[in-house]
């Protein structure tokens, strides 16, 4: 586990101790195998050869992580292959496209060596685009993981302008769709963003109680609710009137734990579809693919803790300034907004807590 403490003043980066997991291990042979769904959510792409901007994309080997003695149960196999209904598994979805795949990759990393039990590990993989599952596969040989390719028309209709291009992106919207994409057996999955790393062991997130909830996250009630919605919203009952009887609190949708099973049963997505219909003639918020989330289940979320959601440490959607820690403990570093760690290091102006997310980088350029 890794601990951070938060000291004053721009260079609280610096005041960090480390202790690592005793667990840094490996994956025996893993499956790295495409979906083989044929729904409304996911059509399979034309295979074509990699396009130029993936030859020069490479990053280096991990290393191989192993399961410590106590992890217990072995997972089961299907022709030598790892059964993605295996209920040992923990579950974890992340999106991979090329703007955003230096930072899942880290993310990934992040995960594995923090991880005690790292081949208890499945990675759900959502792509809008191909080739990109060789690149991850020849990053890590052994990863668990299957790539589901999401098509973006699905929601392209749907997708209203944002305060930041990046959010407009149809691969952002592509967690709407989890509980459809994913195997039935899988019924319950980690949701992250790209741009974060894991200093903690996952499988403490994984067994979060979501109780009576569809979905676990932070919660931040001290966060001014109200700027999420425009004017227009909070005067028309017909759309505000939605969060009567409930006490909605802010939660980034970047990291969550989500119950698919109840998901599927009442249908949330089709209610977060309705939502962006809605926004599309009615105009009712600026922020992306997040709005839609706090629609749907502000005031019904499971909480929890703080440490596993450091997020706006890319600073705002404009100027992505340099953010310092809260206050705690920190099992999970985020970099949501405009400011990425890999470009600031990249452009030789990184903010203080980009030395956090360095270690977890494995690009390199091919030669």
């Amino acid at each position: 586990m890794l601990w951070i403490m938060r000291f004053s003043g721009f260079f609280s980066a610096a005041m960090v101790m480390i202790v690592l997991s005793p667990s840094l291990q490996s994956f025996p042979p893993a499956e790295a195998i495409r979906s083989s769904h044929l729904d409304n959510y996911l059509r399979l792409p034309v295979q074509v050869s990699p396009p130029d901007y993936l030859v020069e994309f490479s990053f280096r080997k991990a290393p191989a992580f192993r399961n410590a003695d106590e992890c217990g149960s072995v997972i089961s196999r299907i022709s030598g292959k790892t059964s993605v209904c295996d209920p040992n598994l923990v579950h974890v979805a992340i999106t991979l496209d090329v703007e955003y795949l230096r930072g899942s990759i880290a993310a990934v990393h992040s995960i594995l060596q923090h991880s005690q039990c790292p081949e208890s590990i499945f990675f759900h993989f959502l792509v809008s685009e191909t080739n990109l599952e060789t690149l991850v596969r020849s990053t890590f040989p052994e990863l668990k993981f299957k790539v589901y390719y999401f098509d973006p028309e699905v929601v392209r209709g749907l997708i209203s302008t944002s305060v930041r291009q990046a959010l407009e992106q149809p691969l952002n919207y592509a967690r709407n769709y989890l509980a459809d994409l994913l195997e039935p057996c899988v019924r319950r999955v980690i949701y992250l963003d790209s741009d974060l790393v894991v200093v903690d062991d996952i499988s403490k997130l994984w067994t979060t109680n979501l109780g009576s909830r569809t979905i676990g996250a932070p919660e931040y009630c001290h966060a001014n609710f109200t700027k999420y919605f425009t004017a227009g919203f909070w005067l028309d009952q017909r759309f505000s009137g939605v969060f009567e009887g409930r006490k909605p609190c802010y939660f980034n949708s970047g990291v969550m734990v989500i119950d698919l099973a109840k998901w599927r049963r009442v249908g949330y997505t089709g209610r977060i579809e309705r939502w962006m219909e809605i926004q599309k003639s009615h105009r009712i918020y600026e922020l992306g693919s997040l709005p839609p989330f706090l629609l749907v289940f502000a005031g019904h979320v499971a909480p929890i803790e703080h440490r596993w959601n450091q997020h706006g440490l890319g600073g705002d959607n404009i100027r992505g300034s340099c953010r310092d820690l809260h206050p705690g403990a920190v099992s999970l570093l985020h970099w949501s907004g405009s400011g990425k760690p890999w470009l600031r290091l990249d452009s030789k102006r990184p903010c203080p807590l980009d030395a956090l997310w360095a270690p977890y980088d494995l690009y390199g350029l091919s030669h």
